[in-house]
């Protein structure tokens, strides 16, 4: 008997070991240990990218006992704990289960207003009685769960309060609150959501990083693209110096001597638009007077190119572009008296609005019928001089 004793310890420990190992660090695929399915959750804030990679557990873990109400401060010990387990005395929670919960940033960010490197961390979470939770994360991103917590590997903690949520089953991550330069990344179970906002302050020029990459490449070749980085630079009034260069290149020939650009209104309107934005406002109006004699200014981006300059308030300029739109193109009765009557009522004409929204009534196209009642409510309003 006394032989068989260090052979069934040894058995203990593989299986043991079999069932600490689980899924991920396994050489042969098995379940998860306790069955904990592995999940992962991805959301992009522009181009950056955010990935939370965790095991989720579930109420009815343990043998299928309902731990509703028994997580916060029972399964999930609050302040840290010592289990008697692995190098660690003292660990916060791994927030998930099995191997260590990670989250991977595709660029630098920030968390609850702090500065964030690019990069994979291990993500912890230190529950409390009373008072803010607090996210850890740490460069120790490989180990299982906490046990090989050390406080020396923090890189960043962020004090959050929780708040109560929908009854949960599985443990879950995600993200909501999106923006164009912000998201908020929550972790939900039991009945608790506890969050962490992470931002992209420079959002803009994370583009820009990727655009200049990009057309460097195979996109370089095409001379849309480079109009489109100009578009977005102009849009936004940044790098308006390199956005000029951009936009010349769309015209005349973004690689020399291995492709084209293209000199029409849409392109050439591209580089009004950065002299515009870069204050240059005689420069553009110049350039837009040509881009009216290329191919491309047409019924429609001639309206709408009239659009811009009312919602820019500059309702004179506007005048004249409709005007040339009706002269160039007299057999249309809708989009060209459209624009007039738009234009006339900005200025307080209500004579020539009122006989423009007339003519232009008598003509709206079925995919604009929808708009009538709007229209015949501003001719009504000018009729009674309002």
């Amino acid at each position: 008997m006394k032989k068989l004793l260090p052979i069934l310890s040894l058995a203990g420990c593989l299986a043991f070991a079999r069932g600490a190992c689980g899924q991920v660090q396994s050489p042969i695929s098995m379940p998860p240990n306790g069955n904990n399915q592995r999940a992962e959750v991805s959301q992009w804030i522009g181009p950056v990218k955010v990935s939370i990679e965790y095991h989720s557990p579930n109420l009815h873990g343990g043998g299928g006992a309902d731990r509703s109400g028994h997580i916060w401060g029972e399964l999930v010990q609050y302040g840290f704990s010592d289990d008697g387990f692995g190098p660690t005395k003292e660990k916060p929670w791994r927030a998930g289960a099995n191997e260590t919960t990670t989250i991977t940033l595709s660029h630098d960010v920030k968390v609850e207003g702090k500065d964030l490197k690019a990069g994979t961390y291990g993500l912890f979470l230190l529950a409390e009685k009373s008072g803010p939770w607090t996210w850890i994360f740490s460069n120790n991103w490989t180990g299982w769960g906490s046990y090989q917590y050390d406080p020396k590997n923090e890189v960043l903690r962020a004090a959050v309060n929780p708040q109560a949520a929908p009854h949960t089953e599985f443990m879950t991550y995600g993200f909501d609150e999106r923006k164009a330069d912000s998201t908020v990344a929550f972790l939900q179970w039991d009945d608790q959501r506890i969050s962490f906002k992470i931002e992209v302050p420079n959002v803009n020029e994370v583009y820009l990083g990727e655009i200049r990459k990009e057309l460097q490449g195979w996109a370089g070749f095409n001379y849309q693209n480079w109009q489109q980085a100009a578009q977005f630079c102009a849009a936004n009034k940044i790098n308006l110096d390199e956005a000029l260069i951009w936009a010349e290149k769309a015209i005349h020939e973004p690689f020399r001597g291995a492709t084209v650009g293209s000199e029409d209104f849409s392109t050439v309107g591209t580089k009004a638009a950065v002299l515009l934005a870069m204050g240059r406002t005689a420069d553009a109006d110049t350039t837009m007077e040509k881009a009216l004699t290329l191919p491309g200014a047409d019924l429609l981006p001639v309206h709408f190119y009239g659009a811009q300059l009312l919602a820019a308030g500059r309702n004179e300029k506007a005048l004249e572009v409709y005007k040339f739109n009706q002269r160039k193109h007299p057999e249309e009765k809708f989009w060209t008296y459209l624009g007039l009557a738009r234009t006339y009522t900005a200025l307080g004409d209500k004579q020539n609005a009122i006989k423009n929204w007339e003519i232009a009534l008598r003509s709206v196209p079925d995919n604009r019928k929808r708009q009538i009642p709007a229209f015949e409510k501003i001719l009504q309003q000018l009729k009674e001089g309002k």
